[in-house]
């Protein structure tokens, strides 16, 4: 396999990707197999930083959507993806790698506090870097969170694993026809709602110009071989 074609990088996973089969929780399964993926970048030598949702165990929106204050909810999807954060610090050690989680609330005892020169010299020591609670603010999501975290610490792509294979052009689970989208813009993903991402997210990477590629997690070596230059999922980027 070529070598990496990146030097640093962030992978964006999903809170929902932990449960597996279990429809709730995270699955010491899961939590192992992407230990394992994560495993295959550190080998490459390149600098990895993580960021997690955590709809496995509570979505602030939903919530919200049903009578509970936004904001408070959002408190506690933040509080969700720190559980996921030290979930996964955990099964990456076990893996023999090297982890801090950076957390954007105070949580002394679980989680360092979010200062980014301290996360810059965990990343050039070696280390993952793990940011927790998202931005540290309501109404933002993780996927915001993801693309100003790829922007402060000059991650050169930021790799949005999801459990299809790419974009499409509509919903494949619910539109037999949906074609798949192998490369486009971002503007070209603002301006037809294909909703990858939340479109702050997707703005702030347009503004910065941080690309972003949306592959299928669940394939066993994808997120290398993405790395190593393989044409895996969808690419986002300028026109």
């Amino acid at each position: 396999m070529a070598p990496a074609r990146y030097k640093r990088v962030l992978l964006k996973l999903s809170g929902e990707a932990l449960m597996g089969d279990q429809g709730f929780g995270i699955s010491a399964r899961v939590l192992s197999y992407l230990a394992d993926e994560v495993r295959s970048l550190y080998d490459l030598g390149i600098q990895l930083a993580l960021v997690i949702g955590g709809g496995n165990i509570f979505r602030g929106v939903e919530s919200s959507s049903l009578g509970m204050d936004r904001t408070l909810a959002d408190h506690m999807g933040m509080l969700a993806t720190v559980i996921n954060s030290i979930a996964l610090s955990d099964a990456l050690e076990k893996k023999g790698i090297q982890t801090r989680i950076q957390s954007a609330i105070a949580m002394d005892e679980v989680a360092e506090p979010y200062i980014l020169k301290r996360a810059l010299r965990h990343l050039d020591k070696g280390r993952v870097v793990i940011f927790a609670a998202g931005t540290g603010n309501p109404y933002f999501t993780t996927d915001t969170a993801a693309v100003l975290r790829a922007q402060e610490i000059h991650a050169e792509i930021l790799l949005k694993a999801t459990k299809v294979d790419g974009l499409y052009d509509a919903d494949p689970k619910t539109v037999k026809e949906a074609r798949p989208i192998w490369k486009t813009s971002y503007r070209n993903v603002i301006e037809k709602d294909l909703r990858v991402m939340d479109m702050t997210a997707i703005t702030l990477a347009m503004d910065n110009n941080i690309p972003i590629v949306v592959f299928n997690m669940n394939g066993a070596g994808n997120v290398k071989k993405i790395i190593c230059g393989e044409s895996i999922g969808t690419y986002i980027g300028k026109e």
